[in-house]
């Protein structure tokens, strides 16, 4: 498998962590000391910290840093988005429309030189 599939595949699972940190303890925590939640939360995020590692050795081995960030952030959205409808019943927005566009603009700037 090409390194880039193996370093999006990773990056997906890093964002679903990392999300779960930030913001899983609002929904989950919300009744327990704010220490609790972070203390739990740094757990949480440790395993996205070493996948985010990995995945970002593996992909700048062809991708620049630029690229790999722009391609985190693309993932991050695409994770952040049904997270937060599905999981902490907040409303769907057209906001999310607009900055997954605004994210299309900042993809083709990166790579643009690519093609």
């Amino acid at each position: 498998m090409p390194p880039v599939v193996i370093s999006i595949g990773l990056l997906v699972l890093s964002n679903v962590f990392m999300t779960f940190a930030w913001y899983a303890h609002l929904k989950e925590l919300n009744h327990k000391p704010w220490i609790v939640a972070a203390l739990v939360s740094w757990g949480i995020a440790l395993f996205e910290y070493l996948l985010q590692v990995l995945t970002n050795r593996i992909g700048y081995s062809q991708l620049s840093v630029g690229e790999l960030k722009i391609i985190q952030e693309v993932i991050t959205l695409s994770v952040f988005v049904p997270f937060s409808v599905m999981y902490l019943k907040e409303p769907l927005k057209l906001d999310y429309l607009w900055a997954g566009l605004c994210l299309v603009g900042a993809v083709f700037f990166m790579f643009r030189s690519r093609f």
